[in-house]
């Protein structure tokens, strides 16, 4: 009997397909270690990431329909011109099988436990499994879906009519009033969704155990249904229709196309992205060109592995979880930078042509390319300090030839430029760009505090894990005495051009008491310097600069300026600089990176023990502030320091943080499962802190609780700051 030959298969199939799986993570997983190593001994998670399919030509327009895959992680996708499959990260043709290959079925679906892939054409059913045993001729035009259970019986449905398939014989069934918009079969029985209800095939008849509205998507799972409507997603029973549990509003959308359960895991589809509910009760929101081609999901499967596929009407997604470590994720971005990322030694800006096409990358001044560069050089330093690689001590020096640089490009005496540029190729504000002496370069002037606290942090983490010999520890002196004593001798403003002090710039008594406690600039401002001048006088023991410290702190008050709370820091509306009213707009986010910088400097090269001490209050006082960020670096920084830090919240940052560095745009403030907050002085949008993969891919400088944002997908990061905190953490022992 051919219900017999089923059966027996299907137990066999079940058997290989559990080890194939195991077999295949085994293989994986000793890949990664073989090719990128886990000195650290460090655990190994699951990183997502996601691959888009290419589309051939002769797809262009077509409608695509539906994706299943069957027991050998074959995948196939239904659309009107026929059935297509992955090969590789390409969608092609399915030729593979001659006397079918140009045949257009109305449905596709793979058998219940076997896995294999059955075809329904408008006047039979069939599939290759089998040996290609199993095949049925039916009444032309007569039924468009169908479901094959494990005993081989198939259900055939119709805008008209219903049939079952036993051993050869076609037996007709009462169809339901209703519309049916899909068909499961679990464990023998079948299933058939309709707007208004969900039906239990029983006895050759149907039964409606539960009635609905607005029913679009149903999924098997143990002894349940689950059912996705225009409002939520929620279950029943699926032998009586009881409910097994509520509807569920509290999701990042509520209008489910699709649903599927993956490894007991509830996945939706939607018209704006895809999200999976974990067992912690969180959700998992896939949306975006980041994750999806196109945000609108039709259709979902899912692989032996676990991953997860999603039609859009425009491409075909997968989104992987591959065995990864946090080394792996460092070593794919240190490789991404030295192949687009470095220019002149600075981190570079990265635009594309297209959005997304890395192909296209174009590598840009900004106003900030000594800030940013200090993060790659700094994790350059403390890679060397943990691994003694010598590219990564030559990377670090690449680095800092960029900066000694920016000082001898411009004929003003130890002012550091922002960046520099040949002659005729700046992008970023050509205003602030100044002739070099050397004709055929230009440097960029306006520099700020931005920078200072980017030079200072590069300087210490130089000379402590980097520098080795005396003339290498000479040249970090060097750099950062040319600059501190431009400061001094210019009444401690960076001086430009046009010989006036740059905006930002400006760390005079005058301009830093001028605001008001409530305003950080003046906490800032006083913690900048100080830091620059203690570091001056521990790298070139200049008595100058530790005369000048105490100068500002007891004359000037500095560190009382230092020792305001950062929970008195408020909107201070009418404290205008320059033009600038500088006590409005909120929480200034980029202030927390250069605080954060300037904290390492600052305390590690204090001048007495009891000023340490008044800095550990200082930064955990600041650290406080921070926690509901998660920020890993400002974390590490703190532990370095102050010795506080949140360890869980530096593991969640760097595994949550996405492989994908492109600027797409992100939206996530439509969404039902967040709980926002009212309009506030931090800027804290929500209750909870999104994983960064949810969230728009910003430096450090950013609002870690920002919904929405990107840049179209026109630019890259380089992930220099993920490695700077990996780096830290290794070296701190956080990261094992």
């Amino acid at each position: 009997m051919l219900a017999t030959y089923f059966n027996s298969l299907s137990q066999h199939s079940q058997s290989m397909r559990k080890s194939f799986s195991f077999l295949t993570t085994f293989v994986l997983l000793f890949a990664q270690i073989i090719c990128f190593g886990n000195p650290a001994n460090e655990p190994v998670y699951k990183q997502p990431v996601s691959i888009q399919y290419s589309l051939p030509e002769t797809l262009k327009g077509a409608i695509l329909k539906k994706v299943v895959v069957d027991y050998n992680d074959n995948v196939y996708v239904l659309t009107n011109k026929g059935v297509y499959r992955t090969n590789g990260k390409d969608l092609v043709k399915d030729f593979r099988y001659t006397p079918i290959a140009e045949k257009k079925p109305l449905d596709i679906t793979i058998q219940e436990n076997t896995g294999h892939l059955f075809y329904l054409y408008e006047e039979k059913w069939l599939t290759n499994g089998y040996a290609g045993v199993p095949y049925l001729n039916i009444p032309k035009g007569k039924f468009d879906q169908l479901a094959v259970a494990a005993d081989g019986t198939v259900l055939l449905v119709g805008a008209n009519a219903v049939s079952l398939c036993r051993d050869g014989k076609l037996t007709e069934i009462k169809k339901p009033a209703d519309k049916i918009n899909a068909v499961q079969v679990n464990n023998g029985i079948f299933y058939a969704l309709s707007a208004n209800g969900v039906y239990k095939l029983s006895d050759d008849h149907f039964t409606q155990i539960h009635k609905g509205n607005g029913l679009q998507a149903m999924a098997l799972r143990e002894n349940e249904i689950v059912l996705g409507t225009t409002k939520g997603y929620y279950g029943i029973n699926k032998l009586n229709g009881d409910s097994s549990f509520s509807l569920q509003t509290k999701v990042p959308v509520e209008n489910i196309s699709c649903l599927q359960v993956i490894d007991n895991k509830v996945w939706a589809g939607t018209p704006m992205g895809a999200f999976m509910k974990e067992p912690a009760g969180n959700y998992r929101y896939y949306a975006s060109r980041r994750w999806l081609n196109e945000d609108k999901v039709i259709a979902m499967a899912a692989d032996s592995k676990g991953d997860a596929y999603f039609l859009s009407p425009s491409g075909l997604n997968k989104i992987e979880f591959i065995p990864f470590t946090l080394l792996d994720k460092a070593n794919l971005f240190q490789d991404q930078i030295r192949q687009r990322h470095i220019r002149y030694g600075f981190i570079s800006n990265v635009t594309l042509q297209s959005p997304g096409d890395l192909a296209s990358a174009k590598m840009t001044d900004t106003d900030n390319d000594g800030l940013w560069s200090s993060f790659y050089l700094g994790s350059q330093a403390f890679r060397y300090a943990v691994t003694g690689d010598k590219n990564a001590k030559r990377y670090a020096w690449e680095a800092f030839e960029a900066f000694e640089r920016i000082i001898s490009i411009n004929p003003l005496k130890g002012f550091p430029a922002r960046t520099f540029e040949r002659k005729g190729f700046k992008v970023g504000e050509p205003a602030a760009f100044r002739d070099s002496q050397d004709p055929e370069w230009e440097w960029k002037g306006t520099t700020s505090s931005d920078e200072f606290c980017g030079y200072i942090f590069i300087a210490s983490v130089l000379n402590e894990m980097v520098a080795e010999t005396e003339s290498e520890k000479k040249r970090v002196a060097d750099f950062i005495d040319k600059i501190l004593t431009h400061i001094i001798d210019n009444n401690y403003y960076f001086v430009d051009a046009d010989g006036k002090p740059t905006l930002w710039g400006r760390w005079n008594p005058e301009y830093i008491n001028s605001f008001p406690e409530s305003v950080e600039d003046r906490k800032l401002g006083s913690a900048h310097i100080l830091a620059g001048l203690q570091l001056a006088y521990a790298l070139t023991g200049k008595e100058k600069y530790k005369t000048e410290a105490y100068k500002l702190i007891n004359e000037h008050g500095y560190l009382k300026n230092m020792m305001v709370s950062y929970t008195k820091i408020k909107e201070t509306p009418g404290t205008i600089r320059m033009g600038i009213d500088l006590g409005i707009g909120g929480w200034n986010h980029s202030d927390d990176e250069m605080a954060f910088l300037t904290y390492w400097p600052l305390y590690r090269y204090a001048f007495t023990p009891e000023l340490q001490e008044q800095y550990k209050w200082v930064i955990t006082d600041h650290w406080q502030i921070e926690k509901p960020e998660r920020n890993a670096l400002w974390n590490l920084i703190s532990l370095a320091t102050a010795g506080v830090c949140d360890a869980p919240s530096v593991n969640w940052h760097l595994q949550e943080y996405p492989l994908d560095l492109v600027r797409w745009n992100v939206k996530n403030s439509h969404r039902k499962d967040i709980v926002l907050l009212p309009a506030n002085f931090r800027k804290q949008s929500t209750e909870v802190l999104l994983p960064p993969g949810e969230r728009p891919m910003n430096r450090h400088n950013a609002n870690a609780f920002e919904l929405d944002g990107g840049e179209n997908g026109m630019s890259e990061l380089a992930g220099d700051e993920y490695l700077l905190p990996y780096w830290m953490g290794r070296y701190l022992k956080v990261i094992e």
